[in-house]
């Protein structure tokens, strides 16, 4: 049966609420009810059960029946590591440079739900230095390249996020909404996070987010042992801010 143009809108509307469930579970995490997804997303419960049903089984999303277990499926999973392999060989030039330009490491790393992921690294030439391993995943919060991307995140998202409790790493770990807030509008002011030891003790950091044309976020940081945080910062946010534009055009394209 051919398809009238008047059913065209509806159709639209039907994939734009599907995308909205696959962000929502992106971004919350896995671990999530039906329920969940429908407070966040303000739809009726009954319209979100069939879009999760439909995203199901074609494997977008992954549920074993159970109160509060749906999470991203193997094929939306499968489909985020072949973007991710593209944007590690396109933005690979670009942490060279940095890591040339500063001395440091460099790190490239992705939102993943509730946490960034490592996805490459460019090792600096100073013989003390910070290097985590690709894979390696880190909290939003206290991070650089944490908080880079939660300055960018919508406000919606941003208060979703807020509403969890913020876990103390260390004496500096900023752990109350209020104060990450303030902290937040500050990076969007600048442009630049830092991390001044509130994930790890002996490591500072600092970054800067950007979004690929799927929106997807990424963020570059550079990691510097605190006892040569003070001496190289100015060098390390000149480089990134100089670059920040070549990385969007990068990614954008």
């Amino acid at each position: 049966m051919q398809k009238t143009p008047g059913q065209m809108p509806g159709q639209v509307n039907v994939v734009a609420k599907a995308a909205r469930v696959l962000k929502a579970c992106q971004t919350l995490g896995g671990g999530l009810s039906l329920g969940d997804l429908a407070r966040h997303l303000s739809l009726p419960r009954s319209t979100v059960q069939r879009i999760v049903q439909t995203l199901v089984q074609e494997g977008l999303l992954a549920s074993d029946g159970t109160a509060r277990s749906i999470t991203l499926g193997p094929e939306i999973l499968s489909i985020g590591a072949t973007a991710a392999t593209n944007v590690v060989e396109r933005v690979q030039p670009l942490l060279r440079k940095l890591a040339a330009e500063t001395g440091e490491t460099v790190d490239l790393s992705r939102l993943n739900g509730d946490h960034m992921v490592f996805v490459n690294q460019m090792t600096g030439s100073q013989r003390l230095r910070a290097v985590s391993a690709v894979g390696d995943t880190f909290p939003l919060h206290c991070t650089a390249n944490g908080k880079a991307v939660l300055a960018e995140l919508p406000e919606s998202e941003l208060n979703s996020f807020l509403m969890r409790p913020l876990k103390r790493f260390t004496p500096h770990t900023i752990v109350t909404a209020k104060l990450l807030t303030g902290h937040l509008a500050e990076i969007r002011a600048k442009g630049i996070a830092v991390d001044a030891q509130e994930h790890s003790i002996g490591i500072c950091a600092i970054g800067i987010a950007v979004r690929d044309k799927a929106h997807q976020y990424y963020a570059i940081s550079i990691p510097v042992p605190s006892v040569r945080f003070a001496q190289c910062r100015a060098r390390c946010e000149r480089a990134l801010n100089k670059e920040r534009e070549a990385l969007q055009r990068v990614l954008m394209n």
